[in-house]
């Protein structure tokens, strides 16, 4: 479905200048691959959002909401509708306790770990070093090292499909293995805004201390340098899916421009030229082989649009 030039001109007139259309969102996407979005939206208040959700379901017009392309590939058929990307990065002290912060979804983590860090807060370190922004890490229960963002969320608010805004408390969400739902709602037809965590008081160079050591940790699982999403798919209980594909002899298994990582085999990587297809078409090679090896299917971590 394409957009019309109608239907762009009123999308202009509810975002201004923040809104593109035909994006080539290879050049949004950290594997620097994958098709064309009809437009990519960067509200920079909650009004507009509002006023731009409401005007996709009054038209039926295809919406998704996204982070900063750290988990996201898009198929090189395109995507139809509009990827809405919320611009908001405030960070603030939750008025309801003096350790809590309420962040707004666009805030990069690395924002928001330097507040944490100037106001001498405690818990998040482990997040050190993780791209994307506040909403992608509460979307996808972002963790390392043992620990995981929700552990620290009380809350977080969102922009539902009708353009409708709640905040979704602890009891109505569930964190699970880099996912989050909550009950009746799916969370690709929301727009995540913020979320609030409750943090400890510590001292700001212990803070600063154990942050660069998980960047070192971190650095120590030799990262390739080419292009990627991280880690590609999700461990299995009790398993690493990095461990299983080596196992399987894949490291170094290429579809075009697309390659298991040598230096860890649960990246795939753009050597150059990968299309979507590319990726898509190694990544289910990659599940078919330890499949047929482990008798494990390994689910991506990555959203395929």
């Amino acid at each position: 479905m394409a957009l019309s030039p109608a239907r762009k001109r009123e999308l202009a007139r509810l975002c201004g200048e923040r809104i593109a259309f035909e994006v080539n969102m290879a050049r949004h996407c950290t594997l620097r691959a994958g098709g064309m979005a009809a437009a990519l939206a960067e509200p920079g208040s909650i009004r507009q959002a509002e006023r731009l959700v409401r005007y996709c379901a009054e038209q039926a017009i295809p919406w998704r909401g996204i982070g900063r392309g750290s988990n996201l590939l898009v198929r090189d058929a395109g995507y139809p509708g509009v990827l809405i990307r919320f611009a908001g990065r405030k960070c603030v002290f939750d008025k309801k306790t003096s350790s809590g912060i309420e962040a707004e979804s666009g805030c990069l983590l690395a924002e928001l770990l330097g507040f944490c860090q100037k106001h001498s807060l405690a818990g998040l370190e482990f997040l050190s070093s993780i791209p994307g922004t506040v909403g992608g890490a509460v979307r996808m229960n972002a963790g390392a090292f043992g620990r995981e963002i929700s552990q620290f969320l009380t809350s977080f608010r969102i922009l539902d499909g009708r353009g409708e805004m709640y905040d979704i408390g602890s009891d109505q969400w569930h964190a699970g293995y880099r996912t989050m739902a909550i009950e009746g709602v799916e969370l690709s037809e929301v727009l995540l805004l913020s979320a609030r965590f409750s943090l400890s008081f510590g001292r700001k160079e212990e803070i600063a201390a154990t942050m660069a050591t998980y960047r070192g940790r971190r650095r120590g699982k030799q990262q390739p340098c080419l292009p990627s999403a991280g880690s590609f798919f999700k461990n299995p209980q009790g398993e690493y899916a990095g461990r299983l594909i080596e196992e399987a002899g894949l490291k170094g298994l290429r579809v075009g421009g697309a390659m298991v990582a040598e230096e860890h085999a649960n990246f795939i990587v753009n050597t150059g030229g990968a299309t979507a297809t590319d990726i898509i078409a190694l990544m289910e090679l990659v599940q078919d082989k330890v499949m047929v090896r482990a008798g494990i299917f390994l689910e991506p971590e990555v959203h395929i649009l």
